[in-house]
């Protein structure tokens, strides 16, 4: 006992999983709850629990962070998840306030991995202690030693210390359900792993006799009873019924009552009469409640320090879809809908930013990267939404009088014959290498400082260069002196000239002049883009044009013209795609890219005037 009356709750754990995306983080997890007895033998599980959303299971990456607990020994371990990408920085940081260790997932083959830095290296500046796990070790070429020497030269590398350097390791394979001390014993179950949780990760201690603190680290919604605020005790007790004080970000102070108390078990919540210092729990029936408030008792509010979030780096206008077709897919169409929608977004998602502009019908929305923002618009689409949004953009900064960009850790694996084109491509891009080494089986891995508004546009076109073969990770670094212009995307739109439905005759004499988008029977617009051109500028084309019938035996011949297949971009590549007179329509049922001045006319001539322009 450290501190006279400062009491350790032996009973429980509370740790964190951090795993690069595909590790197999909720496979791990899913066995844990397994072998926990949480399953009974005969219940329909649902595979990769975790990842309750369906983006997240298309997409095999965890966005929000979520609990679970599990018992063993009469011991409860509250495991929580984290974020693997730096995009969601925002949500990993306040994680980590609620645990006292972390669980480093890593895989066998691959190693270490850039997501896996971020998290690992905010986790070992909040002092967390560390527990590595191995997994994936019965993957026929696996190589566990090697990449234990990984983890210790990231450790050092972020700046470990002598307690942390010196983590226990626990070998498993969560697919097949085992895991153990010491790679050439017998395989059996996960004990291994639940003896190490729980004799390394320290169990939390606090003042149970002193006033109640809650510090509110994740806000849930549920259609019945509301905001749902999740969060860590950190002194004292809470009872269901009882009267609050809640700290508001601003410093005031707002009398509530704990209407109802959930505590973890398994993937459910379950309803409690009272928690106390060391829980992770749910409290429901405060209505306004946010992210980084603390819940005290009402005759000593004392906050908890707010957690500082990372600034968002990139910014784009989100608007009300105004082209010929709007209105025909979507259920929420008008300015209010996206309004309303953009500001509940920042309840929960407390890296993203919401502006408003000179105009009624568009917002600024800022966020930490453009997975961050690409999945709020995916969600957004799938929800019925329809809107248009505007290519992303970087934020600059002062810092000491000096303008500064946002610049992203790039690290890249590629087989060695590509290696000379992607370093040439990322040299236009300003890329700074800082590291090279061959990886495994004639791959190389190269180490690049990038600014961030150098990455956009650049996957779908290193996929090509590598011819699907190399790997990119990325993970963002810090603010850096602004590194001058880089050259834009090299080939212009080809943009329908009118509207109507795109045929086999017109789009076959389009595709000499580039490469297409869409299919025949494609219903276009004017200023609608229908493909990319070959050359540097934009050019006009009629996809809807039909062979005039001279004589009856032409009439059959439009089946002979052979199309080459389009290119179906996704919501991404559209993103990297458009550049700044262009917009990306999204609705329901379709990604659409376009023109801002859908006129053909008003746009050769507004082009003309900024040509004029000195």
């Amino acid at each position: 006992m450290e501190n006279a009356g400062e009491y350790i709750r032996e009973n429980i754990r509370n740790v964190a999983i951090i795993a690069h995306v595909d590790h197999g983080k909720t496979t791990l997890v899913d066995a844990m709850l397994k072998q926990s007895g949480i399953f009974r033998e005969n219940e329909q599980v649902q595979e990769r629990v975790m990842d309750s959303n369906d983006l997240e299971r298309e997409r095999g990456i965890t966005i929000l962070a979520k609990n679970t607990a599990i018992t063993y020994k009469n011991i409860k371990i509250n495991i929580v998840d984290t974020p693997g990408h730096a995009d969601f920085g925002g949500e990993v940081e306040r994680v980590l306030g609620m645990v006292d260790g972390v669980l480093l997932l890593v895989d066998s083959f691959e190693g270490t991995m850039p997501q896996t830095r971020f998290v690992l290296r905010k986790a070992l500046q909040a002092n967390l202690k560390p527990i590595v796990v191995i997994n994936k070790i019965d993957r026929p070429e696996a190589r566990p030693v090697e990449v234990v020497d990984e983890v210790l030269e990231l450790f050092i590398e972020l700046g470990a210390d002598d307690e942390q350097l010196d983590f226990p390791v626990v070998y498993a394979s969560a697919r097949e359900g085992y895991a153990l001390y010491n790679l050439n014993d017998d395989p059996k179950n996960l004990e291994p792993l639940f003896e190490t949780l729980i004799n390394h990760i320290p169990a939390p201690k606090g003042f149970m006799d002193k006033p109640l603190q809650l510090l509110v680290s994740n806000i849930d919604y549920d259609d019945y009873v509301g905001r749902i605020a999740v969060g860590r005790i950190e002194r004292g007790m809470i009872k269901t019924g009882q009267q609050a004080a809640l700290c508001k970000k601003d410093g005031s102070i707002e009398n509530v009552k704990i209407s109802r108390l959930y505590v973890f078990s398994g993937l459910k919540r379950i309803e409690a009469d009272s928690a106390m210092m060391g829980d992770i729990v749910a409290v429901s029936g405060i209505s306004n409640i946010n992210i980084g408030e603390t819940i005290c008792n009402v005759d000593a509010p004392e906050p908890l320090p707010f957690i500082e979030i990372e600034e968002p780096t990139i910014t784009m206008t989100f608007s009300v879809n105004n082209s010929p077709f709007a209105g025909r897919e979507g259920t929420f169409v008008t300015s209010r809908h996206l309004r309303e929608r953009l500001f509940k977004e920042l309840e929960t998602n407390v890296s993203l930013r919401v502006e408003e502009t000179d105009s009624p019908d568009s917002f600024k929305v800022s966020g930490r990267g453009e997975l961050h923002l690409s999945i709020l618009i995916e969600t957004m689409r799938r929800e019925g939404y329809e809107f248009q949004v505007s290519k992303p953009n970087v934020i600059l900064k002062e810092i000491d009088g000096v303008l500064c960009e946002p610049v992203e850790y790039l690290i890249i694996d590629v087989p060695e014959e590509f290696m000379g084109v992607v370093m040439e491509k990322l040299g236009s891009r300003k890329a700074e290498m800082v590291n090279m080494h061959s990886s495994h089986q004639g791959y190389m891995r190269l180490e690049f400082k990038i600014p961030s508004r150098g990455l956009i546009g650049y996957r779908s076109e290193f996929l090509t260069d590598t011819k699907g073969n190399g790997i990119m990770n990325h993970i963002f670094h810090g603010f850096e002196p602004f590194k001058g212009e880089i050259p834009k995307r090299q080939r212009g739109s080809m943009v329908a000239w009118e509207d109507g439905e795109a045929v086999t005759y017109g789009l076959y004499n389009a595709q000499e002049r580039g490469t297409l988008f869409i299919t025949p029977g494609t219903k276009v617009y004017e200023g609608m883009i229908v493909g990319e051109n070959s050359r540097p500028e934009d050019i006009v084309i009629n996809v809807c044009k039909k062979k005039h019938v001279t004589n009856m035996r032409a009439a059959g011949s439009d089946e002979a013209l052979r199309l080459t297949p389009p290119v179906i971009l996704s919501l991404e590549q559209c993103l990297e795609f458009i550049e700044d007179d262009e917009l990306v329509e999204v609705t329901p049922k379709n990604i659409r890219l376009r023109k801002k001045i859908l006129d053909t006319e008003l746009r050769a001539k507004t082009k003309a005037r900024k040509k004029e322009q000195p």
